[in-house]
């Protein structure tokens, strides 16, 4: 077989929407991953989630989701006649609850902020909030709603993309990488989720998260339509119906890497689930399952050029936000592969944000906005932790004959946000399993919510 063009570490949905965008443009393409989809996408929720998912310190971040959130239904449609799969692609918004006073004061202080910085969260009173959903809890005291928070069954989502994938020419190696220098490609991309770490060096962690899978009785469609979101008596959870009957109910966050589950997480969950839509209660308990996603120090993924090693680059630690970051992801990290220049999207989130002093890059000298990425291209060698002279230019990864893909419309994106200051060896991608984090709460300001 000839040398790859580009070695894709890692099939879950990062790794295998890398290798499609990159097949697709012409490039020889290998996935290599012992267990494709085998990560925590295969218990992740499949939330697209910009608005709900926007946290106190972390407008870059938020940015990067509502950039990859409205490319959505333009690759939702695209995967789809690419693949010939339904990805169960869902548009009805998400209802943000909170059951109790001290739940709804705590939800409206994370709510004013996202407001506050431009994204669509619209108040709702407990009779609007049943008036769309009549199977929530009468005690729910208020809520909003996300309408662009939709969301995707990522067990539908990883296999379309590994068939568009193939279709596509990439070549599936089903087997460990335990280094890699093991891999013979001119570039590689490093999408291993939790076990990149090990092959990065990078400080990705894995943090457990446990979840659960009812069924309505019958087979019957779930009694409520939204993705529910809400605190009920200071537990966090989530609730995605699915139209096959299903309701995935998450998610713990612990700083843990066992993949057990444990009785106290189930009926913490259940306790909350059936307190915000009681019905629940009635529903058949189907799956309980533990993902590790993969964490970073400031929860943003880590995308680009790996400092020091010429011809790798990273595409890794999403944590929870894998699915929703999946168009965004492989459409950069492509671009960075044919052309060598990163986008000025990737600016926050580069790996040497990690290796190097702020400010500076990998090599400490001040680090260049939009400077080209290493690559391993003619000679394939250069000197560590220096990118190679003229990539950009010259030593990028040549297209083969690729028509030119049009830009695919997007649909319309929240607001502008500010800017503002699995595991083990080659696994699949560790998609995350959304789940509330602990929330910096910010005081003395005017509650626009009453």
């Amino acid at each position: 077989m000839a040398r790859a063009d580009v070695a894709v570490v890692g099939a879950g949905p990062i790794g295998l929407a890398v290798a499609w965008r990159c097949a697709a443009r012409g490039l020889r393409v290998t996935v290599h991953d012992p267990a494709p989809g085998s990560g925590a996408s295969a218990v992740a929720a499949g939330m697209l989630a910009p608005v709900a998912e926007a946290y106190f310190g972390e407008r870059e971040l938020t940015g990067l989701l509502v950039e990859s959130a409205a490319r959505w239904p333009a690759f939702a449609a695209e995967l789809t006649e690419a693949s010939g799969v339904e990805l169960g692609y869902r548009t009805e918004g998400t209802l943000l609850v909170g059951l109790t006073a001290d739940d709804l004061a705590e939800a409206r202080r994370l709510w004013a902020y996202q407001q506050e910085i431009g994204l669509p969260v619209t108040p709702l009173r407990p009779s609007q909030l049943r008036d769309r959903e009549p199977a929530l809890a009468p005690r729910v005291r208020g809520g909003a709603l996300a309408a662009t928070d939709h969301q995707v069954d990522p067990r539908l989502l990883v296999p379309a993309l590994r068939t568009a994938a193939e279709r596509a020419g990439a070549v599936l190696v089903p087997g460990p990488v335990g280094t890699l220098s093991d891999l013979d490609a001119a570039v590689t991309v490093v999408a291993a989720g939790c076990g990149a770490a090990a092959l990065t060096g990078l400080p990705i962690r894995p943090v457990k998260g446990q979840v659960l899978r009812l069924r309505a009785p019958g087979g019957a469609a779930p009694g409520f339509r939204h993705v529910i979101r809400g605190y009920a008596d200071g537990e966090q959870v989530y609730l995605v119906p699915r139209s096959g009957g299903e309701v995935v109910v998450g998610a713990t966050v612990e700083e843990r890497r066992d993949t057990d589950v444990s009785a106290g997480a189930v009926l913490r969950l259940l306790r909350a689930a059936v307190d915000l839509v009681p019905e629940l209660a009635e529903y058949d308990l189907v799956e309980t399952a533990a993902g590790l996603r993969p964490g970073t120090p400031d929860n943003a993924p880590i995308l680009g050029e790996l400092p020091g090693r010429p011809g790798v680059l990273v595409a890794a630690g999403h944590h929870r936000h894998g699915i929703v970051l999946t168009p965004v992801t492989a459409d950069l990290i492509a671009d960075l592969v044919t052309t060598g220049r990163p986008d000025p999207l990737l600016a926050p989130f580069r790996p040497d944000r990690f290796t190097s002093p702020p400010g500076t890059g990998a090599t400490g000298a001040p680090a260049a906005s939009g400077s080209a990425a290493s690559a391993v291209a003619g000679s394939g060698s250069a000197a560590s932790g220096a990118a190679v002279p003229g990539w950009a230019a010259s030593g990028a990864v040549a297209p083969r004959a690729a028509a030119p893909r049009a830009a695919a419309p997007r649909a319309a994106a929240p607001r502008a946000v500010a800017s503002g200051a699995a595991a083990g060896g080659a696994g699949g991608d560790a998609a995350a399993v959304a789940g509330g984090d602990d929330v910096t709460v910010r005081t003395g300001e005017e509650d626009p919510w009453n």
